[in-house]
């Protein structure tokens, strides 16, 4: 299902993803109602320096995901705003931004 939302993806985006792992685990350890996290440094916060730096991450948490959903394809609806949301903020974007394109 990550990978179907990836696939919904502009060109655009999709060329600016550079330096990017997106992980799926079952639960965050820390806050298992978690359904996605970003760790890393937002495109527009890096310098012109900002190298050498292992991969920013975003972590979708499948069991978690589950858990909120009853039907298959609310699990894929939630999925792919999951995704959609934590790539918003590997692009910069913050929350009230991602609310109001629905991915909050």
């Amino acid at each position: 299902m990550v990978n179907d939302a990836l696939d919904k993806l502009p060109d655009e985006f999709v060329q600016r993803m550079r330096n990017l792992a997106i992980l799926v685990e079952d639960f965050n350890a820390e806050n298992p109602h978690l359904l996605g996290l970003y760790v890393g440094v937002a495109l527009p916060d890096r310098t012109f320096d900002h190298t050498g730096f292992l991969p920013d991450t975003i972590f979708i948490y499948r069991g978690a995901l589950q858990e909120w959903c009853n039907t298959e394809e609310e699990l894929a609806h939630q999925v792919e705003v999951t995704v959609f949301h934590e790539l918003g903020h590997y692009f910069g974007l913050e929350e009230h931004e991602l609310h109001h394109l629905g991915w909050g």
